[in-house]
């Protein structure tokens, strides 16, 4: 390598190929920017009224979608500051299950407030000053905006349910939320445990079938598999059930050996053993008293035939996951080898049947008895693409259940908290001494891209909306939202809509978070990419 003379000032320090970008203008109006851009896609689809993207990710894989996560998720972010505020949605997803359109849009709209701020001059430091102090008066403020006696709620009574669990499938599904949240509700309150904070997300299932509508859709105390029995034997009752992981056939042995065979009599007994073996076992599993095979691999056919000799209804479940899903349902225990059972190591099922559903044969187990741990929401819809976006607003709705149990308390909903938040953050700021009153201000004014947006989306006014609210609450009326129906200013406990407490909180906290670090960041500095070929992402988990 030869010694030439290296650059001047940071040039020199680092290796060639790396990017620098620092000061206001390279660095920090750069990542608004970005982040910028990124809310302004998720915005639109904020609300009920919001419209729905078209995202084809890498693998030509088509989404049709209103869902932000879903959206950002697929949206493959490159920029790093962009990258903050996708990180910051799909942690509320996984906390809440749903605001993570709330989340990214607001920290866009506070950065873009930022932005005007530091080309009137502000330091970047006293903005981060000021909105830490409105983040944490808003959090003051949003717990004076608690619904009275909403404290407490019972986690098995429907209407309690369902009028917290509107507002997140609305946002997904509007008008259809009349039809989605009852079914949700049940779904929910059938395999609720004694104590409701211990709800687990996953033992709700959706199966997504073509046809039909959304009025076809139904729940079913159990599971619903997507594949037909193997045999013949297609219905049986009070069923005891036998799993099986590592499929049924005859396994061929780890050692080799050698058989010599001197006449056709020989021959024909060693074929009658290997059938006399493989009955035997099938007979032993008949005997204990289970009447379903389920098998994680393989049937071979000779094992079939004598599982019908036995009438024995045969079922293969070849996802692992789907197969542990099973075991709890039934409560059965997963066997390795093909053996005789202990009795209590059988599940048991109401019923099992195979059905026909819009031209797909799906088998479904059913546990009608109380404390079966996994029920199913079967959701019918014309096209696949309408059946992801009616899985994801189910999605909502359980997250939304889970959220409610750990937290029942509720704000008002339809941009009646935002409007209120606003307007108390703006008194708050003029008490404020020093340069952050201005963040604070900026930051309150933020909260107004809720109802904007909102109104936009429903095509309305929204300048005459905004006034019109902060008229109302300046008169007292705290309660009162956009009614997006009839497109006027209503009461947000006759249209009977509200958000839970939770997902609002931690929603403005992730996005004023997110909005602080973003804002930290003086300078970029990027080393040259890896060379060598690009390689692709892994593909992503099964639907599982």
């Amino acid at each position: 390598m030869a010694f030439g003379l290296p650059g001047y000032g940071i040039q020199a320090m680092l290796k060639e190929g790396h990017k620098h970008l620092s000061g206001l203008d390279e660095a920090v109006l750069k990542n608004i920017d970005a982040c910028k851009q990124l809310s302004v896609i998720t915005r639109t689809s904020l609300g009920p009224n919001g419209m729905n993207k078209m995202v084809i990710n890498h693998l030509d894989k088509l989404f049709v979608t209103n869902d932000a996560a879903t959206i950002v998720n697929e949206l493959e972010v490159q920029h790093p500051s962009a990258k903050i505020l996708v990180l910051a949605g799909k942690a509320q997803q996984e906390e809440i299950g749903d605001g993570a359109n709330l989340t990214i849009s607001f920290a866009g709209e506070l950065l873009q407030n930022a932005e005007e701020l530091i080309r009137m001059g502000l330091h970047p430091s006293e903005i981060i000053s000021g909105y830490t102090k409105a983040i944490n008066k808003t959090i003051e403020i949003l717990d004076e905006l608690v619904e009275k006696g909403s404290e407490t709620m019972d986690a098995r009574s429907k209407e309690e349910v369902v009028s917290r669990m509107k507002a997140a499938v609305a946002s997904k599904q509007f008008g259809q939320e009349q039809l989605l949240c009852p079914i949700i509700a049940d779904a929910c309150i059938q395999v609720c445990p004694k104590n409701p904070a211990n709800f687990n997300v996953d033992n709700i299932r959706v199966a997504k079938l073509l046809g039909g509508g959304l009025h076809n859709s139904t729940v079913v105390r159990g599971m619903v598999l997507k594949n037909d029995a193997i045999g013949t034997i297609k219905r049986v009752e009070k069923a005891k059930i036998v799993v099986f992981a590592g499929g049924v056939d005859t396994s061929a042995t780890e050692t080799k050996g050698t058989v010599l065979i001197q006449s056709a009599e020989q021959l024909e007994n060693y074929a009658k053993t290997e059938e006399a073996k493989v009955e035997e076992l099938i007979k032993a599993v008949a005997d204990s008293g289970a009447k379903v095979v389920v098998s994680g691999a393989a049937v071979g056919d000779m094992a079939l035939h004598f599982c019908e000799r036995y009438k024995l209804i045969v079922l293969k479940i070849s996802s692992k996951f789907e197969l542990r899903r099973f075991c709890r349902t039934t409560g059965a225990v997963a066997l390795l080898k093909l053996s005789q059972p202990n009795p209590d190591e059988l599940g048991y099922a109401d019923s099992i049947s195979v059905e026909e559903i819009g031209g797909v044969r799906v088998t479904i187990v059913k546990n009608e008895g109380g404390g079966n741990s996994v029920s199913t929401v079967v959701l019918r819809g014309s096209t696949d693409s309408i059946l992801d976006d009616l899985e994801r607003a189910v999605d909502d709705g359980v997250n939304t259940y889970k959220a409610m149990c750990r937290d029942s308390r509720i704000v008002p909903g339809a941009a009646a908290t935002e409007i209120e938040l606003a307007r108390k953050l703006k008194e708050f700021s003029l008490k404020e001494t020093g340069l952050d009153q201005y963040a604070i201000a900026k930051f309150g004014e933020s909260f107004e891209m809720v109802p904007r947006t909102l109104a936009e989306n429903a095509g309305l006014n929204a300048m005459e909306i905004i006034s019109s609210l902060y008229a109302e609450h300046a008169a007292g009326n705290i309660k009162v939202g956009i009614g997006l129906e009839e497109g006027v200013c209503k009461d947000v406990s006759a249209m009977n809509v509200w958000d839970l407490y939770l997902t609002k909180f931690f929603a403005l906290k992730y996005a004023a978070d997110s909005a602080c670090t973003v804002l930290r960041v003086d300078q970029i500095i990027m080393a040259k990419p890896a060379g060598g070929p690009r390689r692709d992402a892994p593909a992503g988990m099964d639907e599982d």
